[in-house]
C-alpha cells in the first residue's frame, strides 16, 4: 500500500510500473508486476506522490508523468461508463423519464442515473420516488449517450438490482471521489452518493 492503510481491491486503485519505469494505473487490477494500492482520490494521490511513497512501496524509483492525475480520473470515468454500457446490454437499465419512473415504482431499482447537466424539474419528480435509491450525477448525457449507445441524449437512466448495478456503482463511486477530492465547487443533489466519496 502506498500510503500504508489496509484496502481492499474494490476500494483502492492499484498502480504499476510501466516498463519505462514510470507509474501507471492500473484500472483494470490484472496488469503483471509488484502493485501499489491508493485510496483513489485526489488528495491521496497528490500526498503519495509528494512524499514518495511509491518509490518506497516498490523499491524503485517511480517517476509520475506530468498527467497523472488527469489519466487516472479519465480512466476511472471510462471503467464506470464502460460498467453501466455492459449494464445495458445485459438488459439491467432503463432508459426515459417514464420508463426510469416505472422501475423505480416497482421497487427493483439499485441506482438512478441523472445526466450532470440534466433539468432541475426532472430530477426533482425522479427522486420523490427513489428515497431508498443512490443517485449518480457526475457524467454529462453525452457521455452516457455514448455508453449506453444511444443517439440522442440520455438525461435519466435507472439500474435494476444485480450485480451489474453493483459493479457500476462501485466504478462511479471511485470516479467521484476523486473528483469531488479535487473540485471544490462540485454539487449534488437529493441522495447522491456523492456525500460518502
Amino acid at each position: 500500500m502506498a500510503t500504508g492503510d489496509a484496502l481492499s481491491p474494490g476500494a483502492g486503485l492499484r498502480f504499476v510500473l510501466a516498463p519505462d519505469g514510470a507509474l501507471a494505473p492500473d484500472f483494470s487490477g490484472k496488469l503483471p508486476g509488484r502493485g501499489a494500492w491508493l485510496t483513489p482520490t485526489r488528495s491521496a494521490l497528490d500526498a503519495a506522490l509528494k512524499r514518495g511513497a511509491f518509490a518506497r512501496s516498490f523499491k524503485a524509483p517511480a517517476p509520475a508523468p506530468d498527467d497523472l492525475p488527469a489519466r487516472v480520473e479519465a480512466g476511472l470515468a471510462k471503467t464506470a461508463l464502460s460498467a453501466l454500457g455492459l449494464a445495458r446490454k445485459a438488459g439491467d437499465v432503463a432508459l426515459g423519464f417514464e420508463k426510469v419512473r416505472a422501475v423505480l415504482k416497482s421497487g427493483d431499482a439499485a441506482a438512478l442515473v441523472h445526466a450532470a447537466d440534466a433539468g432541475a424539474d426532472g430530477k426533482r419528480k425522479l427522486a420523490g420516488l427513489a428515497l431508498d435509491v443512490e443517485a449518480v450525477e457526475i457524467f454529462s448525457a453525452d457521455e452516457l449517450s455514448a455508453a449506453l449507445g444511444r443517439d440522442a441524449p440520455a438525461v435519466h437512466a435507472v439500474l435494476k438490482k444485480g450485480r451489474p448495478a453493483e459493479k457500476f456503482l462501485r466504478e462511479a463511486r471511485r470516479v467521484n471521489g476523486f473528483r469531488s477530492a479535487s473540485t471544490d465547487d462540485r454539487k449534488t443533489a437529493g441522495r447522491s452518493f456523492a456525500k460518502t466519496g
